[in-house]
């Protein structure tokens, strides 16, 4: 496995570093070459079986073993690769740094791989003031949100008392009477669908992860220029206007749960 950092246009005569909106975009590529584990131990038994007949002795297991490196090395150049980008910006103004990862384990390489180059990198995860359960479970409850913020038709309740006592709600009326039956039980939201002035939806995570996070395309098309036909312009344009609307919801949802972006 490598591990590095890859123009985030995809061009790969392209900067490492994109600039809009006062944010910088970067991006990471984890190459893996694909090697199965049965495949080299079908290699090393036919190498093993060849010198048993050749030398009539048995191979010891050492000898397996330098066996075994020697198939590796020589079918490495021939293994199927798979590379995966993860795109991530900083936003020094906010002082945020946001990495598009399916998980917190994602997001940490990342952040490692940047501390690494830089010598030097204090960020930490969100940390919330305000327990996060209690804020999402309130707004379902009163159906009073910060500005900007609209309630969608999904969410994961979880017992306070019981971890493993769950109820997962899609397409569903949140402030309908059968919701409110489940809180009134003593269940908490935990996952909460949101949307941002109806330009932006997403998931709220109970540790404060966006997930499934979607831009409108009204976004982008009011502000694109129909004009713009190059792919690179386009990409920049698009980077810049999410950008901007990340940095305000960012702001919206820090003041909801106390969060801040500072080391």
């Amino acid at each position: 496995m490598t591990l590095g950092w890859y123009p985030p246009f995809g061009d790969e005569e392209g900067a490492l570093v994109h600039a809009a909106n006062g944010c910088l975009l970067f991006c990471a590529r984890r190459q893996e070459r694909l090697l199965p584990s049965s495949v080299v131990a079908e290699a090393v038994d036919e190498k093993v079986a060849e010198l048993e007949d050749r030398e009539g002795r048995n191979v010891g297991r050492a000898e397996r073993r330098r066996l075994r490196e020697e198939v590796v090395i020589d079918l490495l150049p021939r293994a199927f690769t798979r590379s995966r980008q993860v795109r991530a910006y900083m936003d020094p103004v906010a002082a945020w740094m946001l990495v598009d990862a399916a998980s917190e384990k994602g997001a940490e390489e990342v952040a490692s791989l940047l501390r690494e180059t830089l010598g030097s990198l204090p960020v930490h995860p969100p940390r919330p003031e305000r327990a996060t359960p209690n804020l999402m479970t309130q707004w379902i409850a009163e159906g009073r949100m910060p500005e900007g913020l609209t309630l969608e038709d999904e969410c994961e309740l979880r017992d306070a008392q019981d971890e493993r006592s769950v109820v997962r709600c899609r397409g569903q009326d949140l402030r309908g009477e059968e919701i409110s039956t489940h809180l009134r039980a003593g269940k908490q939201a935990v996952k909460l669908a949101l949307s941002w002035r109806e330009r932006l939806s997403f998931v709220m995570q109970e540790d404060v992860s966006l997930k499934r996070l979607r831009f409108a395309d009204a976004l982008t098309d009011e502000a694109l220029d129909p004009e713009i036909e190059d792919e690179a312009a386009r990409f920049d344009a698009e980077f810049a206007i999410m950008a901007l609307e990340m940095r305000e919801l960012l702001a919206c949802l820090g003041d909801a749960f106390g969060l801040t972006g500072e080391a």
